[in-house]
This record gives C-alpha cells, sequence and structure tokens, in this order.
C-alpha cells in the first residue's frame, strides 16, 4: 500500500498510512480510534462534497455532499487494515443510510473513502466477507468512495470527547461505543 501524504495538512513519515472513515459523527469515529495502538494520528475532517472549505455548520445544513469522516493514520506494523475495519464495523451501524441513533443526514454516512485501489479492494473484501458471514441482520450500506479532498474540521472539533467527557451527547452516544470498543478490542489499545 502507499504512503499516504495526500490528505491536506497532515504530514508524516513511511511506514504510515491513512485511511478515511465516516461512521456517523466524527467525534465518535474519532474517539473509537483515538486509543488503538499503532494510531499515530486523527484528524477529524469533511469529505465527499462538492463545496470548497466547508464549514460545519455549512455540513450541518445536510447540502454540501460532505459526510463528516476521520481521517486515522496508522503503522501497519502495529494495526492492519482488518484492525481497522473490525472496528469501524463493530462501533457503528453500517446498516442504516444516512444515519447513526439520532444523527441522521447525508453527513453522516458509512463511508470508507479509499486512497489507493488497494485500500479499494481490501475494503470491498470486507464487506463481501461480512456479508456471506451474515454479521449483520440488514444489507451493509456503507459506501466505498474514492478520497478526492479532505477538508480538516476547526480546531475545537480535535479531541472533542476526551476534553467534553460530560457533555450530553459525549456521555450518551460517545462513552457507550468507546466502552464497546475498549471491552471487544482490549488486545488492541495502546498502554
Amino acid at each position: 500500500m502507499t504512503d499516504q501524504r495526500a490528505v491536506s495538512g497532515m504530514s508524516q513519515s513511511p511506514p504510515t498510512q491513512t485511511i478515511v472513515l465516516g461512521g456517523g459523527c466524527f467525534w465518535c469515529v474519532e474517539a473509537v480510534f483515538a486509543k488503538l495502538a499503532g494510531v499515530t494520528a486523527i484528524q477529524s475532517g469533511y469529505t465527499g462534497g462538492h463545496v470548497e472549505q466547508p464549514t460545519y455548520a455549512q455540513v450541518c445544513e445536510a447540502n454540501t455532499g460532505h459526510v463528516e469522516v476521520a481521517a486515522i493514520t496508522f503503522d501497519p506494523a502495529r494495526l492492519s487494515l482488518d484492525d481497522i475495519f473490525n472496528v469501524f464495523f463493530a462501533t457503528h451501524d453500517p446498516t442504516t443510510v444516512d444515519r447513526q441513533g439520532n444523527d441522521v443526514g447525508p453527513q453522516y454516512a458509512s463511508a470508507i473513502f479509499w486512497a489507493d485501489a488497494e485500500q479499494r479492494d481490501h475494503a470491498q473484501a470486507f464487506i463481501d466477507k461480512l456479508t456471506a458471514e451474515h454479521v449483520f441482520d440488514a444489507p451493509i450500506v456503507t459506501q466505498l468512495r474514492p478520497l478526492e479532498k479532505f477538508w480538516p474540521a476547526e480546531d475545537y472539533h480535535r479531541d472533542y470527547f476526551a476534553r467534553n467527557p460530560n457533555q450530553g451527547y459525549c456521555q450518551v452516544v460517545i462513552a457507550p461505543k468507546v466502552a464497546k470498543m475498549r471491552q471487544k478490542f482490549a488486545s488492541k489499545l495502546s498502554s
């Protein structure tokens, strides 16, 4: 897999890779992946839309075409794409179109934005495996889309859950996802 230096504003040195995931609110995706051993950086942002340099307010209006995502940079020697996809599919509902719980709209789509053919093929094979194993009761609707332009979210979104653990949304929505991930993937957590 190629080194993914093209994610806007994110410098990295080999051998890290970056995958961009949308699984509902980007605060959730960021919080779930933040403590995994091998994750070297996470950047919340927007991708997939037609508006240049979108703001959170614009994306929340649900007419920019953007999805709230997290660009996850990881060391493939410590964390594989299968590990990433296992956590991703275990911590959001990939069977609902443009919805995660009470978060509804196209900005909350389940999506994998691939940077190269290898990521695309790996993601498709992973979804095909989940489908063949009937892991979910409904069809997986996760979009596989090419990563074209990543727009970093405003600074106040960075580490949102870590900085606001007592905020209502964090307690009701994010904390249970993080707890589920920590329980199910305890062997993958950083110390």
